[in-house]
C-alpha cells in the first residue's frame, strides 16, 4: 500500500512521493493569536494531526511547520482595545493554543515560528519581488504584489479570472473573495497601528498576512516542499497569494501537494456568535466534555466533507469510547499480568489480520477516518464474539492490544490519557533497556518491579518494550 492524498492543485488523489525520499516536509496554517481558537479551527488542526500521524505510520520522517500569526489586523486591533502591547496580548493566546492542542492529543510540530520573529526574512522576500518586477510601492509607502504580472494566478482555486473584478489594491489582510486584487506585501504604518511597526527600505510598517507564510515556510522547509494544508477558506485568496509571491520570487514550484479540509457547521448552521452556536474548546470542556470525545467527533467525518458538530454527536462519542474502553479492559484481562512470550513463527488470527489491513487501507486512502473508525468497531464486535467463544488466548490478546495501539498511533482516541506513561515512567523504561543491553539482569528486574509498583506492566517484544497500565 501507498499513502494516497487528494491534491487540491490537481483535483485528484495522488500517491505521496516526497521531494526528498523518506522525508515529508509540510506546512500548516496555524492560529491567529488574537483570541481562543474555536472548534472550527480545531477541525483543521486535528485533520493536520491525522495527516502527520499517518505519514509517520506510512514509514516517512516528518518535518512540520505551523506558523503563529501574531501580527495582523486582528491582533493589532485586539491589543489596542485591551490597552496592551502586541507581545503581551498575543502571549496569552499562544499559551492557550498549546494548552488546547494538548487536550486534543495533537502532536507537536517540529517548528512553531511566530511572524514577529521573522520580519527580516519577509523584508528580504519582498525586496526580491521588487527587484524582479512583481511588486511595486504605492504613494503611501505600502508595497503590493502585481497579480497581473503572474500569469498562472488562480491555478490552485481554478479561478476563471475573466469573471473577477481586477485592478484594485487591497491593503487589508482579508478581503472579498471576488476581488482579483493586488495584495499588500508591506503595509505602511498609520496611526491605527500604534507602536506596532518595523523599519524597512520602504519606510515604517509591517508585513501583510500572506507574505508571512511564504517567508517562514521557505525558511524552515526550503523553497520547494511537499505539503501545505489549511481550511478550505484559506485556499483563496491566502494560499493563492502564497503561491504567486513564492513562485515569482524563486522561479520554482512552491508546494507539490495542497490539502484542504472542509468547513465545520454546528447543528447544521454556520457557526457564529449571533446564532449562539459559537464554541471554543474551553466552552465545551466547561460543559463537561473531554478532549478525547471532542477529538473523536472531529475525526468522525472525512476531512473533505462538511462536519456537522452537535451535542448529540458528543454524547454518542462518549458512548462509543466507553465501548472501546470495555473491550481494552477485557483484552487486558486475558493477557494477564504475567509475561507472555509469543512463540517463533506464531501468526495473528485471520480475523485480526483482516482488520489490521482494513484499517490501514482506510487511512492510506486519503485519510478515510470514518472507514477507519468503522474498521475499529467491527474489530471490537469480532473480538468480543471471539472472547465469548473462548477463542482468544493470552498470545492473541497481546496481538490484539498491539493492533489497538497501532491504530491509536493515528486516531489518538483509543488509549485513554490516563493509560499513557508520563516522562518519569518512560525514563525508567529507557534505563531498564540500557541495563538489559549491559546484561545487568538484577537492575533490569528491579526496574520492572518498580514500574509495576507505579502501576505499569512492561513487556519485552521483538519491537521493543511495551508499557501497559495495570488493571485495577
Amino acid at each position: 500500500m501507498s499513502l494516497k492524498i487528494f491534491n487540491t492543485l490537481s483535483r485528484r488523489e495522488e500517491v505521496l512521493e516526497p521531494i526528498e525520499p523518506g522525508l515529508v516536509r509540510f506546512y500548516t496554517c496555524g492560529p491567529t493569536v488574537y483570541n481562543f481558537a474555536h472548534i472550527g479551527n480545531f477541525r483543521a488542526y486535528v485533520f493536520e494531526d491525522l495527516l502527520r500521524r499517518q505519514i509517520k505510520v506510512s514509514g516517512f520522517k516528518v518535518c512540520q511547520v505551523m506558523n503563529l500569526t501574531d501580527v495582523d489586523d486582528k491582533t493589532i486591533r485586539g491589543a489596542k482595545n485591551a490597552g496592551m502591547s502586541l507581545a503581551d496580548f498575543t502571549a496569552r493566546y499562544k499559551k492557550a493554543f498549546f494548552d488546547d492542542i494538548a487536550v486534543l492529543n495533537i502532536e507537536r510540530a517540529e517548528y512553531y515560528p511566530a511572524a514577529t520573529d521573522h520580519i527580516p526574512e519577509m523584508i528580504e522576500l519582498i525586496k526580491k519581488l521588487m527587484e524582479k518586477g512583481y511588486a511595486y510601492k504605492s504613494q503611501d509607502g505600502s508595497v503590493y504584489f502585481a497579480v497581473s504580472k503572474f500569469p498562472s494566478y488562480g491555478k490552485l482555486a481554478h479561478l476563471d479570472t475573466a469573471g473577477l473584478k481586477a485592478g484594485a489594491r487591497v491593503i487589508h489582510d482579508e478581503y472579498e473573495k471576488e476581488s482579483l486584487a493586488d495584495f499588500a506585501l508591506w503595509k505602511a504604518w498609520d496611526e491605527g497601528d500604534g507602536d506596532v511597526y518595523w523599519d524597512s527600505p520602504w519606510g515604517r510598517g509591517r508585513p501583510g498576512w500572506h507574505i508571512e507564510c511564504s517567508a517562514m515556510g521557505m525558511k524552515y522547509l526550503g523553497e520547494s516542499f511537499d505539503i501545505h494544508t489549511g481550511g478550505i477558506d484559506n485556499m483563496f485568496p491566502h494560499h493563492e497569494n502564497e503561491i504567486a509571491q513564492s513562485e515569482a520570487a524563486t522561479g520554482k514550484q512552491f508546494v507539490k501537494y495542497w490539502m484542504h479540509c472542509e468547513h465545520l457547521r454546528v447543528n447544521g448552521e454556520k457557526m457564529s456568535k449571533s446564532l449562539g452556536n459559537f464554541y471554543t474548546l474551553r466552552d465545551l470542556l466547561e460543559k463537561g466534555y473531554r478532549g478525547r470525545e471532542i477529538r473523536y467527533v472531529l475525526i468522525s467525518a472525512h476531512y473533505r466533507q462538511t462536519l456537522n458538530f452537535t451535542f448529540d454527536a458528543l454524547n454518542a462519542a462518549r458512548v462509543a469510547l466507553a465501548r472501546v474502553d470495555d473491550f481494552v479492559f477485557r483484552i487486558k484481562e486475558i493477557a494477564g499480568s504475567k509475561k507472555v512470550i509469543i512463540p517463533k513463527g506464531w501468526k495473528s488470527q485471520a480475523w485480526v489480520h483482516e482488520y489490521r489491513n482494513r484499517f490501514l487501507m482506510s487511512m492510506e486512502n486519503d485519510l478515510n477516518s470514518p472507514q477507519a473508525l468503522a474498521a475499529l468497531f467491527d474489530f471490537i464486535v469480532a473480538g468480543n464474539k471471539a472472547i465469548s467463544e473462548g477463542k482468544v488466548t493470552p498470545e492473541d490478546a497481546e496481538d490484539i492490544l498491539s493492533l489497538l495501539e497501532d491504530m491509536d498511533k493515528v486516531l489518538g482516541v483509543i488509549i485513554r490519557e490516563e493509560d499513557k506513561p508520563d516522562e518519569k515512567v518512560l525514563l525508567l523504561v529507557n534505563k531498564r533497556e540500557e541495563a538489559r543491553k549491559a546484561k545487568n539482569w538484577e537492575l533490569s528486574d528491579q526496574i520492572r518491579s518498580d514500574l509495576f509498583t507505579m502501576g505499569w506492566e512492561v513487556r519485552d517484544t521483538p519491537a521493543g518494550p511495551k508499557l501497559r497500565k495495570n488493571l485495577k
